[in-house]
Formats: C-alpha cells, sequence, structure tokens
C-alpha cells in the first residue's frame, strides 16, 4: 500500500525467453511476431494451393464420368458384299462374304498381303472390318497357302500376337481353335479374342473385342465359304 492508502499493483516482470535466457526487447518481440505472422500466410497460401488442386481433379472427374463418349466407328460404312464379288477375280479362293443382319456394318473390305522374308513368301488375305450391333469389332481374315509361299502359319503367328491356343470349339460342324486373350496383361493388339480354322489352302482368322456370341455369328456365317475351299490355291485364278 501507498503512504497516500491506495494500493499499488505490482508489475508483471517481463518474460525470459528459454532460447535467449532474458526477456525479450520490444524490437525482438517485434520481429518474432512479424515473423510468426508470416509463417501463418504461407501456410495459408499453401493450403489454400492443396485444397484448389483437389477441387479441379474433382471436377476433372465428374466431367469425365458425366460426359458421354462416342465409340461408334469413324469409318465410313462400306458395302463389303460387293468389294467381295469384285475382289474374287483378283483373289485364288473363294472369298469370305458372311451373311449378316443389317444390324452389322463393315467399315473396310479389302485385299491385303503380309510381308515376307522375299516377294514369293508373301501370304495374300482377304480382310473384312466388321462392326457389331454391340459396336464392338471383328475382323474377318482369310489367308491363302500358295506354291511359294511356304503357307500360312508365320503369318497366324502374327496376326494373332503370338499368343498361344487356349480351347478349341465346334460352329455349325468346324472345329475352330480359341484364342481367349481376354485377361492377359500384354499388349495383344485387336486379338483379344480369336478364332482360327483352316480348309484347303484357306487359313480363316476371326479376332476383335466382340462378345463370344458374336463371334459364333459370324463364324456360322461364313460355314458354306469354309466348306467351299479348294485343296490348292490356283493362282492367277
Amino acid at each position: 500500500m501507498s503512504s497516500n492508502g491506495t494500493v499499488s499493483r505490482r508489475q508483471k516482470p517481463p518474460q525470459v525467453v528459454a532460447e535467449l535466457g532474458r526477456p525479450e526487447t520490444p524490437d525482438e518481440t517485434a520481429a518474432r511476431k512479424a515473423e510468426n505472422s508470416r509463417k501463418y500466410r504461407a501456410n495459408k497460401t499453401i493450403n489454400n494451393l492443396w485444397l484448389s488442386l483437389i477441387v479441379c481433379v474433382a471436377v476433372v472427374i465428374v466431367i469425365v464420368l458425366l460426359v458421354p463418349r462416342d465409340n461408334t466407328s469413324h469409318l465410313p460404312p462400306v458395302d463389303y458384299r460387293s468389294i467381295a464379288s469384285s475382289a474374287q477375280a483378283a483373289f485364288p479362293v473363294p472369298v469370305a462374304s458372311p451373311d449378316l443382319p443389317s444390324t452389322w456394318s463393315a467399315n473396310a473390305a479389302e485385299i491385303r498381303s503380309s510381308t515376307g522374308a522375299t516377294a514369293a513368301a508373301t501370304v495374300p488375305y482377304w480382310y473384312i472390318g466388321l462392326v457389331t450391333p454391340s459396336n464392338a469389332y471383328i475382323g474377318l481374315e482369310q489367308a491363302v497357302t500358295t506354291p511359294t509361299n511356304g503357307g500360312t502359319d508365320a503369318w497366324l503367328a502374327e496376326q494373332l500376337h503370338d499368343t498361344a491356343a487356349t480351347d478349341t470349339v465346334t460352329i455349325d460342324g468346324v472345329q475352330w481353335t480359341v484364342y481367349d486373350n481376354r485377361q492377359t496383361p500384354n499388349d495383344v493388339g485387336n486379338a483379344s479374342y480369336a478364332l482360327s480354322t483352316q480348309s484347303g489352302a484357306t487359313t480363316y482368322v476371326l479376332l476383335g473385342t466382340a462378345t463370344t456370341e458374336e463371334f459364333t455369328q459370324v463364324a456360322e456365317s461364313i460355314t458354306p465359304n469354309i466348306q467351299s475351299q479348294p485343296a490348292t490355291a490356283v493362282v492367277g485364278q
């Protein structure tokens, strides 16, 4: 108590800073507060950046999920039956022209040739790119063994990306070898699923991304062609 009868408050001594071993000076206090404020703003900026990034990623995911994707073929349809009829004169065996409903279409039909070690080893083959009612793909390939190319074994391995047979199946009286690569992690191109068979001088391959039922439908549609193949190809026919 002071001499005039009033109670005086004892001033609290400055707090000792452990790192300094003494109280902070006013300048040190101001500097510390300024540094803490800077760190707070920096952390706030980083947090805002992360939040913005998360929001952007979420928006992209929503767009990808909601925007419809067009899986249709962008190649114009072709009349493979008419092309097959015209191609017959240049092909040494009867050309396969599957009899399929109007819900099927084709985006390519042509005679192709593999690249052999020599010109004589080249394997000619007829190709149709079929689009199924479910908008999947089946490639129909019909290769020919000629007196000079040594057979279609190498060609077949190339078309099937050297994959191994997994089964056999009889479709409409014709035995087909099955190559089911739907579960493989390897890159097999269009040979996710394939069927192959031989008749006379001709080797057939069906390959693509369609359902097993759609493959069966194509195989059934070319049974008459398979059964009509000659034992040997007449080159120059």
